[in-house]
């Protein structure tokens, strides 16, 4: 774990090792073939003319030369034609072959292209589902960091019907808060709420005394001794006194709240909520789940969650928190709850929080099928 999707060029990754999705010759060829052999360079095709080809939907391996990965390996996927003639299974093996010699050679990383979804002719939705799936299934049961490289956009294709929801959504979230606030905010009421500690465009925090302590604290200056005026005043100092005893009291209000702040605050240092370590640990063991499932199910890298584990005072970032909200199927109340223990909220200003918000609340906490949206959206991946 994780499981990443990137846009960008597969030859220019430090990963323990690349798949090339090669020909059955292993000769190089077009595409990112001929790309990953010239970056490679010759030996990569000395080496390659001693492996005798390679069949439909199995691997092999040869090391990377020039590449900044240690090892390439070749797979061969199924050419398409019309879905009927066994084209899922072959490419099914071939991602499937791909892995489990990368974790042969003790490869704790591996970066696939799209496989078979270039000139062989596989659809690009369904060549991405199958490739999303298969290495889901292989990341259930082994440890590994994997990644998906998309050379170009025209190369990755989105549930359209998802598609359209999730942009659907996001405009009426937009239209929604840009009606309701009259001024083009687009931060949501809740996100305020948590924002600020109070109800909804309120800045009081847990520091500003409670409404029934600042009437406490009114009256007892209201009550306060003052200082006798002399039997016989003057006119102008008995007018200066009434002026006084009329003035507005929020000055000395003020003043008897500031005397109380360094009383207010300590008693808050003294009694600080739990960390976001502390709160994730006690929510897996509320749900019942192991911490690997935990970590496994939020595309946590176990030396992360490790490191979270062990330090009550781990900082994570927001895409960890949210991560960690969709593992444990928070819904959309607890998932700010969770985040406020790191010190963050989910804001209609961040389209990358929409989307997310879209999910938990139609109840899809399927990290994969998330991922997949914020990278259609060109929005960072949780987890990873």
């Amino acid at each position: 774990m994780p499981f990443r999707i990137v846009l960008g060029d597969i030859t220019k990754l430090s990963v323990d090792a690349i798949v090339n999705a090669a020909n059955s010759s292993l000769l190089g060829g077009g595409g990112v073939d001929g790309a990953i052999h010239r970056a490679a360079g010759p030996r990569l095709l000395e080496e390659c003319r001693t492996l005798h080809g390679c069949r439909t939907g199995e691997a092999k391996i040869t090391r990377g030369y020039d590449l900044p990965a240690k090892y390439v390996i070749h797979t061969v996927g199924p050419i398409w034609s019309g879905g009927a003639h066994g084209e899922e299974e072959l490419l099914r093996s071939a991602y499937r072959n791909s892995l489990h010699l990368a974790l042969k050679n003790n490869c704790e990383s591996v970066a696939f292209p799209m496989i078979s979804a270039g000139v062989y002719g596989y659809p690009k939705d369904q060549a991405l589902e199958v490739a999303v799936s298969t290495i889901r299934a292989f990341l259930e049961k082994n440890e590994m960091d994997v990644t998906l490289v998309i050379f170009d956009r025209e190369s990755f294709r989105f549930d359209v019907r998802l598609y359209s929801e999730i942009s659907g959504y996001l405009r009426n979230t937009y239209e929604d808060e840009r009606a309701m606030s009259g001024s083009g905010s687009l931060l949501g009421d809740m996100a305020r709420s948590v924002a600020f500690g109070g109800a909804a465009g309120s800045r009081r925090s847990i520091f500003s005394p409670k409404k029934k302590e600042s009437k406490a604290c009114r009256n007892a200056m209201d009550s306060a001794p003052m200082a006798e005026a002399p039997m016989e005043a003057s006119d102008e100092a008995v007018a200066m006194a009434d002026e006084e005893r009329s003035a507005p009291t929020e000055p000395r209000m003020y003043c008897a709240q500031a005397m109380s702040a360094p009383m207010d605050l300590t008693h808050a240092l003294e009694n600080l909520d739990e960390s976001f370590s502390q709160a994730l640990l006690r929510m897996i063991d509320a749900r019942g789940l192991k911490d690997s499932e935990c970590y496994k199910k939020a595309n946590i890298d176990r030396k992360l969650f490790s490191k979270i584990r062990s330090d009550i005072h781990y900082r994570p970032s927001k895409q960890t928190v949210l991560a960690f909200a969709v593992a444990l199927e928070l819904d959309l109340q607890e998932t700010e709850a969770f985040l406020k223990k790191a010190g963050f909220a989910l804001s209609h200003s961040n389209k990358a929080d929409v989307i997310v918000e879209y999910f938990i609340a139609n109840g899809n906490y399927d990290m994969y099928s998330i991922n997949e949206a914020l990278f259609a959206f060109d929005q960072n991946l949780l987890g990873a």
